[in-house]
Parts: C-alpha cells; sequence; structure tokens
C-alpha cells in the first residue's frame, strides 16, 4: 500500500482501538534527535576522540578506562546530553498526545526517560533496560538504585582535562564498591522494586486486554532485542484475532506472513509519521 494509504489504516486503527500497547525502541529516540554519531557526538566529545579515536558514543561507552575520574569525566557528559538537556524535538508529545484519550501502556527498551519528560503516566510505562538517571552498586550488594542528577550536573560542571574530582566518583554506600549505570548489560542488572512494580502493572494490563481491538503500536524497535517487544506483540496479534499490528520505523518495517493482512507497515520517519497523524485527527 502507499505510504498515505498506511497513515490511514494507522489513523483508524488508533480511533478504534479498545486499548493501545506502545513498544518503543531506540528509532524512536533517535527520532527525537538523540543521535549517538555524527555532529553531535563531535561537539560533545572531541577531546575524548581526539585521544582514543572514538567514533560513536554507544560504543566508547564499552571502553574501559585508566581512572574513574576520567570515566566519570566521559559519563556524565553523556549521561547528562541523553538523560537531562531537553531534547531536540517534540516526537514523545506529539505520541502523548496522539493516545491521550486512549487506554495505553507503553514498554520501551530506551533508557532516556523522555517518556517520562513529556508527561507520560508513569503508572502506564515499564522501562525494561534500566534508566541513566540510575546508579546502582556494580557488584551489586543489594537490590536498590540511586538517582544521579545532583551529582552528573557536578561532574559535568567541575571536570577538568577529561577527568572529575576525586570527591565526586560514586561509590556503594552498603559495600564500599564503584558505582555502576543502571543498564541491563550483564547479570549484575538490579532490577529493583519500581522496575518489579512496572512489570506487573504491565503483564496485568497485557493480560486484561487479551481481546478486542487492541492495537499493538511498534516504534523504532530494531533486531537487538526483539525478544522485549517485537516476538511478543507479533504472538499477541496473532493470539487475537481483533487484534492490529503497527510498525513504523524507517528501513525496519516488517511483519510475518501469519498476521500480515492484519499490520500496519510504514517505512518512515517517527517523528513526521506521528506529526501526520496529528494532522490528521485535527
Amino acid at each position: 500500500m502507499t505510504y498515505e494509504k498506511e497513515i490511514a489504516r494507522l489513523h483508524a486503527a488508533i480511533e478504534d482501538a479498545d486499548a493501545v500497547v506502545v513498544g518503543a525502541g531506540a528509532g524512536l529516540s533517535t527520532a527525537v534527535g538523540f543521535t549517538y554519531a555524527g555532529e553531535r557526538f563531535e561537539r560533545l566529545f572531541p577531546d575524548f576522540i581526539a585521544k582514543y579515536g572514538f567514533r560513536d558514543m554507544y560504543s566508547a561507552g564499552f571502553f574501559t578506562f585508566a581512572t574513574f575520574e576520567e570515566k566519570w569525566a566521559f559519563w556524565s557528559r553523556y549521561i547528562w546530553c541523553n538523560r537531562y538537556e531537553p531534547a531536540p524535538n517534540e516526537t514523545y508529545s506529539k505520541l502523548l498526545s496522539l493516545l491521550e484519550d486512549k487506554d495505553v501502556f507503553a514498554i520501551t527498551t530506551n533508557v532516556d526517560h523522555q517518556f517520562q519528560l513529556a508527561g507520560w503516566p508513569k503508572e502506564r510505562l515499564f522501562y525494561t533496560q534500566g534508566d541513566y538517571g540510575l546508579w546502582q552498586c556494580s557488584k551489586p550488594c543489594h537490590d536498590a538504585t540511586y538517582d544521579n542528577y545532583d551529582t552528573v550536573k557536578r561532574m559535568v560542571k567541575e571536570q577538568r582535562d577529561m577527568r572529575v574530582p576525586s570527591e565526586l566518583v560514586p561509590y556503594c554506600p552498603k559495600c564500599g564498591r564503584p558505582m555502576a549505570m543502571n543498564l541491563r548489560g550483564d547479570d549484575t542488572f538490579v532490577e529493583d522494586a519500581g522496575w518489579h512494580a512496572a512489570a506487573t502493572r504491565y503483564s496485568d494490563f497485557l493480560e486484561a486486554h487479551q481481546s478486542g481491538d487492541v492495537l499493538y503500536l511498534e516504534l523504532g524497535v530494531g533486531g537487538n532485542t526483539p525478544g522485549i517487544i517485537k516476538y511478543p506483540f507479533w504472538r499477541f496479534v496473532n493470539a487475537n484475532p481483533s487484534a492490529t499490528y503497527a510498525c513504523v520505523n524507517l528501513g525496519e518495517a516488517w511483519a510475518p506472513s501469519e498476521i500480515r493482512n492484519r499490520s500496519i507497515l510504514i517505512d518512515a520517519d517517527i517523528d513526521a509519521v506521528l506529526g501526520e497523524l496529528l494532522e490528521v485527527r485535527h
């Protein structure tokens, strides 16, 4: 089908849906302007690029720095620009406006907190992979996370020559080990009380909407972790004859043959699509 027809189909699916389950991946944050390479990366990290030859923020995040002071000089900038600075585009706000009257829940693998910053109700959100705004014990010795805003703000302001002051390096308040980011990378990831509460709310929402006109709206989900959003969405639609699967993803809009006749596939920029849907609604 043409792009215009798919936009019209998605608009109708949203209007007719009894419930909407949003699945958001990295493509949604890219649409909001949080690019990890190119001009933005070069502008924010010129000194680290010159010293280490880093090509992008994501791969640089796996680098082992020689000192904690240098590590947190890099990571504080990384956190600040992707978590606390305003996003260049209003993509998440557009999504919220589009679905504000619907019975909706969102699951996301993004860790930039943009759903909450846009005003998305926290009780209707499951952030599966962590949050740039949280630290945890690196062991971890206990299942708790810690807000890092105040310390990260100081790290960004007070760092000199690619180092933060030693007194700002974070250590676990329980065991004294170095703190780590609360990002799922291995089996040390802390699923704190808030994570488990969100997981339960998401499970309850899915259970309550196993039938009826349910729209599973997938935005920018790639192939890195398809078992979290993409594959479950396909299974849910296949199990419910009244459900619809919609995928908006630049370069990766696809659905299996089993649900193809109940799928809406839009290969385009997410921000532009959301803008057009809002125009159609008004």
